[in-house]
């Protein structure tokens, strides 16, 4: 990761480094996440030549599992899809993705980077060549494109049918638990906060109370969504987990189609999934460390051992 940070910021002319790098200590612009079409500090693939949209892109792989890579160039490609649909009228692009560096990646103990634009923010921290992998937010509209009733894209596939899945095994008694409002929130509730809730109520049905069935199910929920990070990291966030208690909820109908939404929360965990606008075909998704979001546990740990 500090290579590909180093090789990008190398890659740059000196304007475009200017605007690409960051102090470490501008929280503002270092505590940010937007997954919405609006301007973020950075500097933009669209402006980058070949070679440094590249490095840009190796950059973000070092962040994410083959598979969760696969998943962000389709949400990046989804930019052209969309922009189609609407008539052409906002002018997206693929190319507007942002790439930012927070202090200096080949000299600094502490140093940050993020990639994002519309639907997708990956942030990654790093102190003392520990990395702190959150938050990881990625989206999908259109969630599903069709050609004769047989989906044709769907990126974010996975989260849903793994928790409709979760969701039927639970029984009568079980979803009536984890099933916390019949209507879906407007959006992940989380939302682009710089500091995730730690605890969101109602939490739903714990882990404990389910069958193992159920049990196996969400260990694999949350597994998917921990796979988002290559072996070693997704590895240490699991162990990280292990013996804590998790909750499940879910809100809305529990039929395809409809808008809905679930979360799962544990022990400095927070993952939430909406597909609550145009008909339930406009999906979110995130992953968040609410007391280590953007790097909080390793500076924490980087203070303490140094004073």
């Amino acid at each position: 990761m500090r290579a590909a940070a180093g090789a990008l910021l190398t890659a740059l002319d000196e304007p475009a480094r200017q605007r690409a790098r960051h102090d470490f200590d501008d929280e503002p612009a270092r505590r940010w996440l937007e997954y919405r079409p609006r301007p973020r500090p950075g500097i933009s693939l669209a402006d980058l030549d070949g070679a440094a949209r590249k490095a840009a892109h190796r950059l973000l792989a070092t962040a994410l599992s083959p598979a969760a890579y696969a998943q962000a160039m389709a949400v990046v490609a989804l930019e052209e899809v969309l922009d189609r649909a609407e008539g052409w009228r906002r002018g997206r692009h693929s190319g507007d993705y942002w790439v930012a560096v927070f202090g200096d990646p080949v000299r600094d103990d502490r140093w940050a980077w993020r990639f994002e634009g519309h639907h997708l923010s990956v942030s990654m921290t790093v102190v003392d060549d520990q990395v702190s992998p959150a938050p990881i937010f990625l989206g999908a509209n259109p969630a599903t494109v069709r050609h004769a009733g047989r989906p044709v894209s769907r990126p974010l596939g996975p989260e849903e049918d793994l928790a409709r899945e979760l969701l039927d095994a639970l029984g009568p008694a079980g979803r009536t638990a984890a099933v916390v409002a019949d209507d879906a929130p407007a959006d992940i509730i989380s939302a682009t906060r710089p500091t995730a809730p730690g605890r969101l109520d109602p939490l739903g049905v714990p882990r404990g109370r389910l069958t193992p069935t159920g049990r196996a199910l969400l260990d694999r929920l949350v597994a998917l969504y921990l796979d988002r990070l290559p072996p070693e990291l997704a590895a240490r966030e699991a162990g990280r987990l292990a013996g804590g208690e998790l909750h499940f909820a879910w809100a809305g109908p529990a039929g395809p189609g409809q808008r809905h939404y679930y979360r799962i929360q544990g022990d400095d965990l927070l993952i939430e999934y909406d597909n609550t606008t145009d008909d339930g075909n406009h999906a979110h998704t995130v992953l968040r460390r609410p007391a280590s979001d953007f790097g909080a546990d390793v500076l924490a740990a980087h203070r303490a051992a140094a004073h």
